[in-house]
């Protein structure tokens, strides 16, 4: 968790979610938010498009299930029956009919009174690409060849305006990488 520990105030909302059922993770890297959920005793079910990531994760958190595959691909656990999704980093790849179209399905995913927990790129994120790219769409751009999207308060509220009820929405810096990140942190329960 050093560096960036934004999952440690969310535990106790989590394991109250969670209700013993395995945490849904979406782009989980080479497993670091994977590794908090294991530490505060939570079962976790991620997901993880690049193999390189995703053999990092199996060996950084062993007894976490990590599925190689795209996030649009079927979930791996059943429609409605899951308490908490995390999805730090990982809804910015896609054009806006693909990103509402991830979040309904999350919706889906999750119980009555589930909840996500985001992060999203937010536009002042100058220094992950932000500005100075081709741009594909509004605040979506061609980053070293890949899309990105970079979300502002109201993008933010559009995403989330049907079947959501935001227990909290704050514009951060965070201290992952080489440079501050600017981002919107999102807890979001699902309102039925």
């Amino acid at each position: 968790m050093a560096g960036d520990p934004w999952l440690a105030r969310w535990l106790p909302l989590i394991a109250e979610r969670a209700g013993g059922q395995p945490v849904l993770e979406l782009g989980c890297g080479g497993g670091r938010d994977t590794a908090t959920l294991i530490a505060a005793g939570h079962r976790a079910v991620a997901i993880e498009l690049s193999p390189e990531a995703a053999a990092r994760a199996r060996e950084r958190v062993p007894s976490a299930k990590i599925h190689c595959q795209d996030i649009r691909a079927p979930f791996p656990l059943a429609a409605g029956s899951v308490g908490v999704v995390v999805a730090s980093l990982s809804l910015h790849y896609f054009d806006w009919p693909e990103t509402s179209m991830l979040v309904n399905r999350v919706r889906t995913a999750l119980r009555p009174e589930g909840v996500l927990l985001c992060r999203l790129n937010s536009t002042n994120d100058h220094h992950f690409g932000a500005v100075g790219h081709p741009e594909i769409e509004r605040n979506f751009y061609l980053v070293d060849g890949a899309p990105k999207r970079f979300f502002d308060r109201d993008s933010v509220d559009r995403l989330f305006a049907h079947g959501w009820h935001p227990i909290s929405v704050e514009e951060k810096v965070i201290d992952r990488y080489d440079h501050p990140k600017s981002v919107w942190e999102a807890v979001l329960e699902r309102d039925d």
